[in-house]
């Protein structure tokens, strides 16, 4: 969704890969979105859509600002600034327009792909969703965990510290400038911007 509002409103014609992850097209801000949706929301399944619709709205708004503000402060990372935005709360972590967007997922994902979801993995015998879930968790945790090392060594190596650490010189060999800038194309690393 992003992909495309960036491709027909943000800068039209221009192509920007917003995957949030190393690995994959995955978006770990809407994966953490669709997990508190569902923690939080799923008890009002059966609510009006505009109470889904505000409080999803809350809760991602909240997300997206917590996020862009442990980005901030962990890497000196800065991958989405709504400040010029209508409506721009927190410094421009977040705004009402995409606050909107998450109330928009939230009531798409309550209201119609959880439940049809659900019957769905219920059709799944038992001992074939624990595995395919091990499975599927245990590349997500190496995915989020490589993609965090990366961002670290991204961010050392802006701060003109040298790859001293095995494992740093093996992100440095792998992932370096050019690719991180290539795979996180929205993202700015400034060391200066964090603590």
């Amino acid at each position: 969704m992003e992909e495309i509002v960036h491709f027909l409103f943000v800068v039209p014609g221009q192509w920007q890969d917003r995957a949030g992850l190393l690995f994959g097209p995955f978006s770990p801000i809407y994966g953490c979105g669709a997990v508190l949706m569902t923690i939080f929301l799923n008890r009002f399944h059966k609510s009006n859509w505009l109470i889904i619709f505000l409080m999803a709205a809350v809760i991602g708004g909240a997300f997206e600002a917590f996020v862009s503000l442990f980005m901030q402060y962990a890497f000196g990372a800065v991958a989405w600034d709504y400040s010029n935005m209508p409506g721009s709360l927190f410094g421009g972590r977040t705004c009402l327009p995409f606050m909107a967007c998450w109330g928009l997922l939230g009531v798409v994902w309550i209201k119609l792909c959880l439940p049809w979801m659900l019957k769905l993995v219920n059709l799944i015998p038992w001992n074939w969703r624990y595995a395919v879930t091990t499975v599927c968790a245990a590349l997500m945790i190496v995915d989020g965990a490589m993609t965090l090392l990366s961002l670290d060594c991204w961010y050392q190596r802006m701060a003109g510290k040298p790859a001293e650490t095995a494992m740093a010189q093996f992100f440095d060999r792998n992932f370096d400038n050019e690719y991180m800038q290539e795979r996180f194309q929205s993202m700015s690393i400034d060391p200066s911007n964090a603590t």
